[in-house]
């Protein structure tokens, strides 16, 4: 079994939308504003208006992405005006991490493992 899909609630679909673009390299516009499907690999991300009131708080979901390079992907977050929780970080189990927050101010984390890439 494995992941499939992961969707984000939210009141503003295509800014959503748009953020998530951006800072996965996925290209093209879409600008409907009730559901947005952005595939990344095998799983996908969804942008989604249910209609239900949000309260837009970072509540208990995080979401990690892998990066190759924390260098350029903390650089493409910080050019896109990301507010940073923390700023790249070593952590004792070999990963480097950095959070930040969406437009919704949903906490995501950027994570690389060096020593993956042969960088130990």
């Amino acid at each position: 079994m494995r992941i499939g899909e992961v969707c984000l609630l939210t009141d503003n679909v295509p800014r959503l939308a748009a953020f998530y673009r951006e800072l996965l390299g996925i290209p093209g516009v879409d600008n409907d504003p009730v559901h947005q499907t952005l595939l990344a690999e095998e799983t996908m991300l969804t942008i989604y208006d249910d209609g239900l009131p949000k309260d837009n708080g970072s509540g208990n979901i995080r979401l990690a992405f892998t990066v190759g390079d924390m260098g350029k992907a903390y650089e493409k977050a910080l050019r896109m005006d990301a507010e940073i929780i923390a700023p790249p970080t070593s952590r004792p189990w070999g990963a480097v991490n950095m959070s930040f927050y969406d437009p919704d101010r949903n906490v995501i984390y950027l994570r690389s493992f060096p020593q993956e890439a042969g960088l130990s």
